[in-house]
């Protein structure tokens, strides 16, 4: 997956939006006011940095060589996938996804049950 690819299937998800608030290199994507996606523009190996549930993270962390812990992020809550990595697209895509998803489910209840998250589902990872 490239970084276009990447940031096309971000924003293919409902109300998101991108920004740079912290750089003009590190294109950061949110919905509801909230970060689910990190891309820096600069770096040479190209990644992104995705919410994760932390159960999930250990267990991708151990199976691919190309997720770790996010740069200058809660390692805890946050993976650096390498998008040129072993890492299949399909999972990347998945995975972009499931970060969307953790960030909608803590919206206020009064917006997550209103279209267009009311029929948001979180993604089987494995």
């Amino acid at each position: 997956m490239h970084i276009e690819q990447a940031r096309e299937l971000c924003l293919s998800l409902p109300q998101v939006e991108e920004c740079f608030p912290f750089d003009d290199v590190t294109l950061v994507m949110k919905v509801g006011g909230k970060m689910f996606a990190l891309i820096p523009l600069d770096s040479e190996e190209k990644t992104i940095a995705l919410k994760c549930d932390p159960d999930r993270s250990d267990y991708l962390r151990m199976h691919y060589k190309g997720i770790t812990g996010a740069f200058h992020m809660n390692k805890l809550h946050w993976n650096s996938i390498s998008l040129g990595s072993d890492v299949p697209v399909e999972l990347i895509a998945r995975l972009i996804r499931h970060s969307y998803y953790l960030i909608v489910s803590k919206l206020p209840k009064y917006i997550r049950t209103q279209p267009p998250f009311n029929g948001i589902k979180d993604e089987i990872l494995y």
